[in-house]
């Protein structure tokens, strides 16, 4: 079974992040042979600030090894590092029907919210489908709301085999469903977009004053509160938290007698405590870049030899070589 999975560095890594694709990519590299790239071309569709991309790629890189990727067991890369991508999505894109593309929720959702639209947002299923499909994924863990990605991927190469013979492996997505949502400070889905997010290694100081900011409604630490389940602290501690303490609370803020102030500073405490081992060791690779930027390298040679093969294969079955 082949995995694989990417992440934009187009700002600070986050909770969303971390449990929605970074820990089910991880364990999930115990379980076959991962693919796991840094997918800088993608942060181009938002991010146009070339110092900052370089800057972000190498903190998606430190946050992932530091959150337990090992790269023994899996390839690690950056998405430019395989410039071959681009060639086979314009391969796809050819045979991408424009309705495909147009009915895209993340496209339409990022256009609702104001987000300004451009060619690469809009073609961004084409260069996720090339990045699954040149790498013969068999398994792609993605979020809830990347499920439709996914989806566009398999009818894209679907098409491709319907007219050009079977060229591509069809992959299927992988969501865990009790995390496959993870809601931001506003109580929407956390996102960079948004700027309702809570960061893996966030400073101390200003994450703790993030968390005591969460708006809560105007009832009184004594009224009980049936739709506990609802809290956004009660949500996000019941993944930060071990699951009888994250129960303890939410039992209590539903009976009544529980502050706000109370439920957010364990929520915070939980969430220091959560990720105390994985800033250790992000600082003990901040101080060696030489091995990170190795990793990435090494990733990027045993990538791109699995890529070159496919980029061929699909090259003779269209009539290209």
């Amino acid at each position: 079974m082949r995995i694989l999975s990417g992440i934009q560095p187009s700002g600070a890594l986050h909770l969303g992040n971390y449990f929605g694709m970074m820990r089910p990519a991880i364990e999930l590299q115990e379980q076959g042979e991962a693919y796991y790239f840094i997918a800088n071309y993608h942060s181009m569709t938002s991010l146009f600030d070339a110092a900052e991309r370089r800057k972000n790629t190498l903190d998606v890189a430190l946050d992932f090894l530091a959150c337990g990727l090992d790269p023994k067991k899996s390839v690690f890369f950056r998405q430019s590092d395989v410039p071959e991508v681009t060639e086979l999505s314009w391969l796809l894109t050819t045979l991408t029907p424009m309705g495909l593309l147009e009915r895209a929720h993340s496209y339409k959702d990022k256009v609702a919210k104001g987000i300004s639209a451009n060619h690469g947002l809009f073609a961004y299923p084409v260069l996720m489908a090339a990045d699954i499909l040149i790498y013969d994924s068999n398994v792609v863990p993605v979020g809830r709301d990347q499920k439709q990605h996914v989806e566009m991927t398999r009818d894209i190469a679907s098409k491709f085999n319907e007219q050009y013979g079977q060229t591509f492996v069809i992959p299927e997505p992988r969501i865990r469903d009790e995390v496959a949502l993870v809601p931001g400070t506003d109580g929407q889905k956390m996102s960079k977009s948004y700027g309702n997010t809570i960061e893996i290694f966030g400073e101390e100081k200003a994450t703790r004053k993030k968390i005591m900011g969460l708006v809560m409604d105007s009832r009184t630490p004594a009224e009980p509160k049936p739709d506990a389940e609802k809290n956004v602290a009660v949500q996000l501690l019941k993944l930060v938290a071990p699951p009888e303490v994250a129960k303890d609370f939410e039992d209590r803020l539903r009976t009544g007698g529980l502050g706000y102030g109370d439920l957010k500073k364990a929520l915070f405490e939980n969430y220091w405590n959560y990720f105390a081992d994985a800033r250790a060791k992000r600082a003990e690779l901040a101080a060696n870049l030489d091995y990170v930027n190795g990793v990435l390298k090494d990733g990027a040679a045993r990538a791109r030899a699995l890529a070159q093969q496919v980029l061929k294969r699909a090259k003779v079955a269209s009539g290209l070589d």
